[in-house]
């Protein structure tokens, strides 16, 4: 069977003020749609995965966010962590449980507050990894093609040269790199073979459980002695205490970086992680004049290359701005260049 992980423990509060460490960006309206980036991702993976196979990994504060805004979901199913400890330790988790109940589970991982504009072409992609990671060993990154030289991502090497004898869309990985310069980065997107690492996985569940027992011997002890538990009332408080003894780290670390069996599926499908409030105009409609609106009433003069993002207002009218952030969200309202974001945490905090 087919099932879905969602990692939604972040704590992004880079949308200030419309998200907070109470309220991050997964569980928020953040492109104006009337549906949360979490509520998106569920239905994006619609037709392809059964309801009942879809798994939540939260954070102890978003549990009862998460039951709110999935209530279809099995309470079961939405799993609490009750610290943080990146990824490798959140996977771990959700994939020993998946296999005491289902064996041969054919898994993807991804995060809760990514964007796709393309959701056919995404599906196309997803449906033919999963098919390739079914009945093998293989583990399965996606490659977002790179349209600028984006140092806010890692990126991905792929071996365009060996591509898999039963999926010619799927090639090997020739190493990750990190978040790079900006020089370096320009020289990565002159190159056909670097792409963006989104951070989407898939594969089956022995091999990611295998995977652990080889090169995180530690971690895999942890959650392989809480078989017997998995899916009773004991489970969440074994949970509770074995789960801080984890080491933080992330999946890229703990296992990307040093398996054998790492393909790459390159694809272009709309994809951004959101990261910023200019990742967010860069994919919103925007007017003939570079601005982006979100919200019910907004009407703009002498205005260009703006984001105007006002979902609680009864009407809001902007003269004379060029390259601005202007959010309103619970009697905050922010006025900020687009070039100044990275500022936002400090005026968060005065």
């Amino acid at each position: 069977m087919n099932h879905l992980v969602i990692m939604a423990g972040g704590v992004g509060s880079r949308f200030w003020p419309m998200s907070t460490a109470e309220k991050p960006k997964q569980f928020i309206d953040v492109l104006g749609t009337g549906k949360t980036l979490l509520q998106l991702t569920v239905e994006r993976f619609g037709r392809l995965i059964d309801p009942k196979n879809i798994w939540v990994v939260t954070n102890r504060d978003y549990v009862d966010i998460v039951h709110q805004q999935l209530p279809d979901m099995p309470a079961g199913n939405i799993l609490c962590e009750p610290c943080r400890r990146n990824t490798a330790p959140c996977i771990a988790y959700v994939s020993w449980r998946i296999k005491a109940q289902d064996p041969k589970a054919n898994i993807v991982v991804t995060p809760s507050d990514h964007v796709v504009m393309n959701t056919q072409e995404f599906q196309r992609v997803i449906s033919e990894c999963m098919a390739f990671t079914a009945d093998s060993d293989a583990i399965v990154t996606l490659g977002m093609k790179p349209t600028r030289p984006e140092t806010g991502y890692g990126y991905i090497q792929a071996d365009l040269s060996a591509n898999s004898l039963r999926n010619k869309g799927i090639f090997r990985v020739d190493s990750f790199r990190e978040k790079p310069d900006l020089e370096t980065a320009q020289q990565y997107i002159k190159k056909n073979n670097y792409f963006w690492n989104a951070g989407i996985f898939i594969w089956n569940v022995s091999t990611i459980v295998n995977a652990f027992r080889i090169y995180q011997p530690k971690l895999s002890k942890i959650f392989e002695q809480l078989l017997p538990v998995y899916g009773t009332p004991q489970e969440q408080p074994a949970i509770d205490e074995q789960f801080p003894k984890c080491e933080n780290i992330s999946v890229d670390y703990a296992i990307m970086e040093k398996a054998e069996e790492i393909f790459v599926c390159p694809a272009d499908f709309g994809w951004s992680d959101l990261g910023t409030w200019g990742s967010l105009l860069t994919q919103s409609k925007r007017d003939l004049y570079g601005n982006a609106l979100i919200g019910q009433n907004i009407r703009l003069f002498e205005t260009t290359n703006c984001i105007v993002h006002t979902t609680e207002e009864k009407k809001v009218v902007v003269q004379g701005l060029d390259g601005y952030i202007v959010a309103e969200k619970d009697n905050t309202l922010l006025i900020c260049k687009l070039s100044e974001e990275q500022r936002i945490k400090q005026f968060q905090a005065e």
